[in-house]
């Protein structure tokens, strides 16, 4: 196999790596130049892209919460324990934040990722400054806190119990089953009122899923975590995210009585969101896996994004315009109703937060 370099590449034929969702590793927007695969006749071509390892390396940041100001979203801070994620979910919106770190949105967002191993103990510092006011926090929501490698690094599992030890209120957004291993201390925090988690579900079907999201949670296994979590007295919603036209859209109601019927008491959605390189990532996994509805699925998605790829707008950038994105709107409305489903918002309890002491703190005169 060899390389040539050239301007960004196009949509062209080619072969899915095993168990990844990227079907390219496309250059970031900051690049100047590409690097792109051809068959020079000296090797395989299609052996050299068949398996792919996952790196890890530590991050060095220097705090883990992160602010914002969207009102597109219910929490003004949240959490991230890992940056890229080997999920592999192709349609993922925090792609193209892998080029800020010189890498690329497709393939290298799955295999090349990055590790806050101090995360705790930075996150207990940050906590305890004077001036530092309690509002949810959310975890896991540019990439998934809960991916393969927390397994053995338990990076998540440590930030948990830092906030279970503050009684800082936390929500949890995963695609994974291993938020199982964790319901000790969320029903703790659950029962002061302190903790709700969101399992997102793109699909009930698990063949699509499987190209789709190739390393997160079985669909089927997922509705068993929702049972888990709600049996265990955890609040427990689901977001069905992405919504993708054609593909997935119809099966909008099946997914909600899904949900319900395994324990979930709220719902959402949120309809397919292709930023940046994003857009070019998800037509070539549609012209690799799906080539005979490729065009009817970006048509319909151009159709609630104002004739675009993506319209980045607040308001809109979540739930698209016109007439398709209004006919998701109301049979999701419709199906959330028709199931007893609650709007996915859950007030979590703040007024008890207090640093718990450490050594070397002075002991309050009435305490």
């Amino acid at each position: 196999m060899g390389v040539r370099w050239g301007k960004r590449n196009p949509i062209v034929d080619r072969k899915p790596y095993k168990g990844r969702g990227a079907v390219s590793n496309t250059t970031g927007r900051y690049e100047h130049q590409t690097i792109e695969p051809f068959d020079d006749g000296w090797s395989d071509f299609e052996q050299d892209t068949v398996a792919l390892k996952t790196t890890v390396q530590s991050d060095s940041t220097r705090s883990v919460l992160a602010f914002n100001q969207s009102p597109d979203v219910p929490f003004d801070r949240s959490i991230n324990p890992y940056r890229g994620c080997e999920h592999g979910c192709v349609y993922c919106f925090a792609r193209p934040s892998h080029a800020y770190l010189g890498f690329s949105p497709g393939i290298d967002f799955e295999t090349r990722l990055f590790s806050k191993p101090n995360a705790a103990k930075l996150l207990s510092k940050e906590l305890r400054k004077s001036g530092y006011q309690c509002q949810p926090v959310a975890l896991g929501i540019n990439t998934d806190a809960y991916q393969p490698i927390e397994r053995q690094l338990k990076i998540t599992r440590s930030i948990l119990e830092v906030l279970r030890d503050f009684n800082h209120p936390v929500s949890i957004v995963t695609k994974s089953s291993m938020v199982e291993r964790d319901i000790d201390i969320l029903t703790d925090m659950a029962s002061r009122n302190q903790a709700s988690v969101c399992v997102s579900v793109t699909t009930l079907d698990g063949t699509l899923a499987r190209k789709l999201e190739p390393r997160a949670t079985a669909p089927q296994r997922r509705l068993h975590t929702i049972a888990a979590l709600a049996e265990a007295g955890i609040p427990v919603t689901t977001l069905i995210a992405p919504v993708i036209p054609v593909l997935t859209d119809p099966e909008l109601e099946s997914i909600v009585e899904a949900v319900a019927s395994a324990g979930a008491t709220s719902a959402g959605y949120i309809l397919l969101r292709l930023p940046l390189e994003v857009a070019c990532l998800f037509e070539e996994w549609l012209q690799t896996h799906y080539p005979l509805k490729a065009e009817h699925v970006m048509k319909r998605v151009r159709d609630t994004q104002g004739g675009k790829n993506y319209d980045s707008r607040f308001g809109h950038r979540m739930r698209g315009s016109g007439a398709f994105a209004l006919i998701i709107e109301k049979r999701f409305a419709r199906a959330r109703t028709q199931y007893n489903l609650g709007i996915r918002d859950v007030a979590l309890n703040c007024s008890a937060f207090k640093p718990p002491q450490q050594s070397g703190d002075q002991i309050g005169l009435f305490e």
